[in-house]
């Protein structure tokens, strides 16, 4: 902590090619780096592997979501059609899983839309409405022509000093110690 009571998030560089920011990435990876980000203007295809990120859980809960959507519609189909109002038209059965195919789909795509939904709060971390990178001069052009890597105070590896040597090394630019 410094005299006016900051805390440091962490530590910032720009490169300014996707071949550069890529490989950066992967020696960071390398170096046992865990709390650590890397900012794009554009998805960039393989850099999940290269920051050696695991498959997101998200589609997991999509599944369990429609599954459990599937199943909330064929109980309240089934309840409605053959307990709570039993009608025999046509001679068709009480429930059969062909008619209320509408109510199945419906509650299946909308129980995946929220376990999606909610996943992404959850694993995201949000809602977050302000970041110490939003305070950046230079982070507006990440969504523009530049590209960050961002080592982050709470891994364990990081010291200041020897943090911005670490990304100098890789030919970061514009380094930059982030204040929250």
């Amino acid at each position: 902590m410094n005299e006016r009571n900051e805390r440091i998030h962490g530590v910032a560089c720009t490169f300014r090619k996707v071949s550069d920011v890529f490989h950066a990435a992967e020696k960071v990876r390398d170096a046992g780096w865990k709390n650590w980000d890397v900012h794009t203007p554009f998805p960039i295809h393989g850099m999940d592997q290269a920051m050696g990120l695991p498959r997101s859980p998200v589609p997991r809960l999509t599944l369990l979501g429609g599954v459990t959507g599937f199943i909330t519609g064929c109980l309240l189909t089934w309840y409605m059609n053959s307990y709570d109002y039993p009608l025999i038209v046509g001679g068709k059965p009480y429930w059969s899983v062909i008619f209320p195919f509408p109510v199945l789909y419906e509650c299946t795509i909308l129980f995946a839309a929220f376990g999606t939904f909610f996943g992404q709060f959850i694993f995201n971390r949000l809602p977050r409405h302000n970041h110490p990178l939003f305070e950046l001069p230079n982070f507006a052009r990440v969504s523009d022509d530049t590209f960050m890597i961002v080592l982050e105070a709470r891994d364990p590896q990081f010291h200041p000093d020897e943090s911005r040597n670490f990304l100098q090394s890789l030919g970061g630019q514009e380094i930059t110690v982030i204040r929250d």
